[in-house]
Order: C-alpha cells, then structure tokens, then sequence
C-alpha cells in the first residue's frame, strides 16, 4: 500500500459543508430529473454531462444518443460484448473504476485514509457477516461519473445474504474520503454476501451525494425510499442465487463506490495493483 496523503484545507472546504446539506432531498431531485423522458431535459443533461466528461461512446451497445429515452438510461449504458474481455485470474475488477485503497484488513479495521478507518461490523451492518472477513483483504474501488456504472462478480458466487444499510449521503470522491471519519460506514449502502471457491465473499455497494439509487439484479431498485433502520432483503429462488464471473450483479445510477471483501485464505492481489490505479472491469486482481 503506497503511502497515504493527508487532508488539505481544500479538502476541508470541500467536505465540511455536506454536514449541513439535505443529502437525501438532493439526491431525490436528481433521481427524478435524470429519469424524465421529457425531450429537452433529457438532452440538456447529457449535453451538460457530456460537455464536462469524456465518455467513450464507441465502447457502448448503442453509441447513438437517441436510443435512451432518459438520462439515467444513458448513464447506465450497457457495453459492446466483448468490451470487458475477463483476465484469466482467479479474481477479476467488477467494475471500471479507480482504487481508493486496497490490502490486509488489520482485525475487523479497514483502511480508509491517512489517520482515518473503520470497523467491519459497522460496514456490514453485524457481527455475524463481519467474522469471516477478519485479517482478510479488501479493496475500495471508486466510481467517477464518466465510468461504466455496472457491476459485475469478480469470481463465481452463491448470494447467501442481502441487505440494505441505511445512512447519510456524503460524496464518496477522494476529498471528502480524506476528510469525513468512517464515511464507508456510515453512508447508506447495500451489503451483499456470497458462498464462493475461494470462501465468503462480500459486495457492499456504497451510495452518496446525488447517489440515493442502488440496484441489484435480483431486487430491482433498492433506494430510494430511504429507510431509518437495516432490512434483510428477501433472497430469490435457488436457481437464480449463483452468477458466474462477469456476471452483471448489480449498478449504481449516478456514480459511487464498491467495496470488495475476501478471507485471509483468498488468492492475494497483485503487487502491481496500489491506490489511485485505474482499473477496468475483467482486469485481474488476484496474483493466479
């Protein structure tokens, strides 16, 4: 793990106002405006999105604009097959995206940034989901707004357990990350669990500023409405419980974070991998 930079005032003045936001009335607005099939706000938001972010259209199942009836549509665009080839590892990148941090989970405390941490029990919403992750690895992989919002296995998976953490909606961007305490922890979130050849596993999907809005393959949309206390979802019938490598899991509509859980005894990540990399989806993360 490469050496951490401390907060600067800047980062400060960037994260301390979200404290006095209306986080979830802010993103609501956002949810509804990006989803309208009006014509002109459609367009005007992409172009505005466009104007300020490089998207590689070319990548895209449908790179003309046309074909998505709202702006949402086009934010969770699908790819080209092929687009994402998988590595042959062990595990694969389940998203485009860029490292935030990565390595040994020291007890039940994962790294957050320099001076900052926070607990698996109060990421994962219990004792009981934490225990098998303890002294494990993680890695914290962030979504910028001109990413691929679809998330897709690292490795084969059963989900043995699904559940939705309410909480605050701070931007999860690398200021606010240096800056809020135990933000991963205390930002709504939804926690997914799976049974895999490497052992337990775990997803959390983590929301934020202008990101009230979390799906899963199996739910559909879990958030909105926002919830006051954690709800266990209802797990779907066997046969759709276990997706392959690559598999779509999962999206976030506007951008975010995932945090990826694995045991100690789970294949290591590669040496090459450190904070700040970019990364693809299908890129390898494991060393075999």
């Amino acid at each position: 793990m490469t050496a951490a930079l401390p907060p600067s005032p800047g980062d400060y003045a960037a994260a301390w106002p979200q404290y006095l936001l209306p986080q979830h009335l802010l993103s609501r607005v956002i949810h509804r405006a990006t989803r309208s099939r009006r014509p002109w706000l459609r367009d005007a938001i992409m172009q505005r999105f466009l104007d300020h972010f490089e998207v590689n259209l070319d990548e895209a199942e449908h790179s003309d604009l046309s074909h998505y009836d709202s702006f949402n549509a086009f934010f969770t665009r699908a790819l080209k097959s092929g687009a994402r080839p998988l590595d042959d590892a062990a595990l694969v990148s389940p998203v485009d995206g860029r490292i935030s941090q990565l390595g040994s989970i020291s007890g039940d405390r994962l790294f957050q940034a320099k001076g900052r941490d926070y607990g698996l029990e109060e990421l994962l919403g219990n004792e009981q989901r934490a225990q098998p992750f303890l002294d494990g690895q993680f890695a914290t992989i962030y979504l910028a707004p001109h990413n691929y919002h679809r998330i897709h296995m690292p490795v084969d998976g059963t989900l043995t357990d699904l559940v939705h953490l309410p909480g605050r909606l701070f931007s999860v961007n690398p200021r606010t990350t240096r800056v809020i305490p135990r933000l991963f922890a205390r930002n709504e979130r939804v926690a997914a669990c799976f049974d895999t050849a490497h052992g337990p596993m775990a997803m959390v999907l983590v929301g934020a500023l202008l990101v009230g809005s979390i799906e899963t393959v199996w739910t559909g949309e879990i958030t909105p409405p926002t919830r006051l206390s954690p709800r266990r979802l209802p797990l779907p019938a066997a046969a759709r419980r276990t997706l392959g490598r690559g598999d779509e899991m999962g999206r976030f509509n506007m951008g975010s974070t995932v945090i990826l859980l694995m045991p100690k005894s789970a294949p290591a990540f590669r040496e090459q991998l450190f904070p700040g990399a970019a990364l693809r989806l299908g890129q390898a993360l494991s060393r075999h």
